[in-house]
């Protein structure tokens, strides 16, 4: 009797095995590791679904997904590494994706900027993007090993799309390993690791991009420059841009002003100046040499001389020119009052 009941539970323990073995047979909802040495692959798919496609956070800041290029050496472009130990519902020793990695990780970066509130068009309204985003992936490897490991290194660039002017680029990197243990991993765990680490990275892009154009193109978020929207909070009142008046340019002495405006200070007479009142104050900002940008509590506002005007307080002024050494200052501005700051620059 105990001899028939080995030979039935041995029987099932066989069948449960066999049925792990492909994906026609497994029953994962998450599905597409097949077995097999040959192809052993990953349905990315399913993980590529946009993180938050009901996201209400919309922006003017229309992108189009472009090109990726795979520069890694893998020999294949839906190889992502190798498998030494046993998992549940894989086999072999080779890790495939579906997709190529190229695929996987700009659909990853497109669904970060969809959750983001970014407008991402397709199709023929792609053509009326703003900008463009593409990328290099130098790294995308996933080992499953008795310490499983992922390294993701991904250079993306975000272009004017009109022109081609490059707006932001930069390589974001990711490694992690992880413990966890030769018996309990499973095809779920191994798919949902690969998921994670995906998300990390190209939320890592996501927001260096988007921090860096929202500071340089405000307009387009309907921000307040140096804000930034955060999810569940609704600003009513935020610090405003000092006003800064252009410097147009003045005849030469004994020369006749045709064309030119009626300039004092440097200033045309027709243009807003800026000045101190009941609620802020004016600083003016010399340096020798002129010409030089300056940055008020590190936002960049214009080129010396330049009339601020701001709220009172203490701020940090820092200057810089090519070929001389950056000059930082701290100064107070008094409601109602003038604050001049003169700048010596040296090499």
């Amino acid at each position: 009797m105990n001899s028939l009941l080995q030979r039935i539970a041995l029987l099932a323990l066989l069948a449960a095995v066999a049925g792990c073995s492909t994906i026609k047979d497994a029953k994962d909802t998450v599905s597409g590791w097949v077995g097999g040495s040959s192809d052993n692959t990953l349905d990315t798919a399913a993980g590529n679904k946009a993180i938050n496609p009901a996201s209400t956070l919309k922006y003017a800041a229309t992108l189009r997904m472009g090109s990726f290029v795979d520069q890694r050496k893998m020999g294949s472009p839906r190889l992502l590494g190798q498998m030494t130990v046993q998992v549940g519902g894989m086999s072999g020793n080779e890790l495939f994706a579906d997709q190529d990695v190229t695929i996987i990780a700009s659909n990853a970066i497109k669904n970060r900027f969809d959750a983001e509130g970014f407008q991402v068009l397709e199709g023929n309204s792609a053509n009326n993007a703003l900008f463009e985003v593409t990328g290099v992936i130098k790294e995308l490897t996933l080992n499953v090993k008795e310490r499983d490991n992922i390294s993701i290194a991904i250079e993306t660039t975000l272009k004017e799309a009109s022109t081609g002017k490059v707006v932001w680029s930069g390589l974001v990197t990711e490694k992690n390993e992880r413990f966890a243990g030769v018996s309990g991993d499973n095809k779920k765990d191994v798919m949902s690791y690969l998921n994670r680490e995906l998300k990390i990275a190209s939320t890592k892009t996501v927001d260096a991009i988007s921090a860096s154009l929202m500071a340089a193109r405000p307009e387009l978020f309907n921000l307040t420059p140096g804000t930034k929207p955060i999810p569940g909070v609704t600003v009513y009142v935020a610090p405003s841009l000092p006003k800064t008046a252009p410097v147009a340019p003045v005849a030469p002495v004994g020369m006749p002003n045709d064309g030119v405006q009626s300039v004092q200070n440097g200033i045309p007479a027709s243009t807003y100046q800026p000045h101190a009142s009941d609620t802020a104050g004016l600083l003016l900002v010399n340096t020798t040499p002129s010409r030089a940008r300056v940055y008020l509590d590190g936002v960049y506002y214009g080129m010396s001389p330049l009339r601020l005007e701001i709220e009172p307080g203490i701020h940090a002024i820092s200057v810089k020119l090519a070929g001389y050494n950056m000059v930082t200052e701290k100064v107070s501005v008094r409601r109602g009052d003038n604050t001049e700051l003169e700048l010596n620059l040296e090499k």
